[in-house]
Formats: C-alpha cells, sequence, structure tokens
C-alpha cells in the first residue's frame, strides 16, 4: 500500500464567484471542469495532476495563518510573482528566506484562507 500523492486541496468558500475572481486573477489558476454536485463550487488545476477544490457555502469563521492551516504552492520566480502580486493589488507579505534557503510569500484569498508562494530550498 502506498499514498501515491496529493491529488487535491478542498477550501470552503462564502462566495464561490469572488473567490473564482480572486484563483483566476491573483494567483493564475486555470479552472478546470468540475462534476455536478448538488452544491456550489468551483475546481482549478494546481501544476500538472493537481487540483484545488472550491466548496460554496461556508459559514463558519476561517482559522488559518502562515504558523496555523495553510496550503503551499511551489513557484518558478517568487520575485516574478512578488511583482505580479504588486500589479494586481494583491495584499501580501514580502518575501522572505526560510532556514532551509527557500523564499516564501505569504498572501490570503477573499475568505481569510493563507497561502503561502514558495520556491524549492537551497
Amino acid at each position: 500500500m502506498t499514498v501515491c500523492e496529493l491529488n487535491h486541496v478542498a477550501i470552503h468558500v462564502a462566495d464561490v464567484v469572488a473567490s473564482c475572481a480572486f484563483y483566476e486573477r491573483v494567483l493564475c489558476l486555470r479552472p478546470m471542469p468540475r462534476p455536478a454536485f448538488d452544491f456550489p463550487g468551483a475546481w482549478f488545476r494546481l501544476g500538472l495532476t493537481q487540483e484545488l477544490h472550491l466548496i460554496g457555502e461556508r459559514g463558519e469563521k476561517v482559522v488559518s495563518g502562515n504558523r496555523s492551516n495553510h496550503f503551499a504552492l511551489l513557484v518558478d520566480d517568487v520575485e516574478a510573482w512578488e511583482k505580479h502580486l504588486i500589479k494586481v493589488g494583491a495584499t501580501f507579505r514580502p518575501r522572505k528566506k526560510r532556514p532551509d534557503g527557500a523564499w516564501q510569500i505569504f498572501l490570503a484569498d477573499p475568505d481569510g484562507h493563507t497561502i503561502e508562494l514558495c520556491s524549492p530550498p537551497t
């Protein structure tokens, strides 16, 4: 028995339309087809095989932060992403280097889910 890979991350959102706009405009994610569930949501491609699933109708408070619940996306060029975030007017923490040499940028989606953009360790 083997765990092959992470398939998807699912997060609960209050407004699917607003969240879709954020993930498309700010994080440049590509939407993908979603099965016809009986609740609102949207799916996005993360890299080649992973997915982000947005599940609508969130009513609970989001508890998230860089040292608590968050998800991280490995990116190709942290400096270019920082410039993009400035260009689109996103609120984020300036990049910082981890002790292992990886760079990190933290930002939050419209619901307050913390997202880390990071480079590989050096």
